[in-house]
């Protein structure tokens, strides 16, 4: 498989899902932004976004898309819930919760105050978009203070792509206001040994392949 990724951008979720599987992998990484650091790349992926993975004949290049695929595919009754079990539903919402609901508006947040020219910048859409990140992200406090994982009693594909929002989150500064079982959530899944390989594999990538090792906020 191949993966295409920028250090610490949405393309963290395949690559710390590769690393728990223990699959084989080459890591493909990029400037930030791609679509305009690395032209060639288009030539890969028209959308000029990460990630993209390829297996074989399969592309995919939504970051929880690719969760999905590789615990379904690699990691059935561990990583993956099956469509028998009760907490499927629950497992697929949160799975996508994680990129649609908490990402989402972060985009928001970094695009209005931190990319665009000083004089197109708008605090206030940025302030009122944290804001509602951080609404959404108290929804799982109630979940997380009654189980150690977000559903099925066990770390799933969804602890990935909830806690890719989390991590960049914490980029932005807004950690401090993360809610008690959240935080003790996050805080348990950082020490995983899946979670603290991806961070070095990309950092050895980066450092080998000539790419900055400066995280660039996720704008995809």
């Amino acid at each position: 498989m191949i993966l295409y990724h920028c250090l610490s951008a949405r393309s963290f979720r395949p690559l710390w899902m590769l690393e728990e599987l223990g699959l084989p992998y080459d890591l493909r990484m990029l400037p930030f932004p791609p679509r305009a650091q690395a032209r060639e790349y288009l030539e890969v992926n028209p959308l000029g976004t990460v990630p993209l993975l390829l297996d074989g004949d399969a592309r995919l290049s939504e970051s929880a898309a690719i969760c999905q695929y590789l615990a379904a595919r690699h990691a059935p009754g561990t990583l993956d819930v099956g469509v028998h079990e009760p907490d499927y539903a629950a497992y697929l919402n949160h799975l996508h919760f994680g990129e649609a609901t908490l990402t989402f508006p972060q985009t928001l947040v970094l695009r209005y105050r931190h990319f665009e020219p000083e004089a197109r910048r708008l605090p206030q859409v940025a302030d009122d978009y944290a804001r509602w990140f951080l609404a959404r992200l108290r929804t799982l406090e109630p979940r997380l203070g009654a189980q150690p994982f977000v559903c099925a009693g066990r770390f799933t594909a969804a602890d990935v792509s909830v806690a890719y929002a989390v991590m960049l989150a914490e980029h932005l500064g807004l950690q401090a206001r993360f809610t008690p079982a959240v935080q003790a959530w996050w805080s348990r899944l950082q020490q995983r040994a899946g979670y603290q390989r991806a961070l070095a594999a990309q950092l050895a990538a980066a450092q080998a392949q000539g790419v900055s090792t400066v995280p660039a906020p996720d704008t995809r």
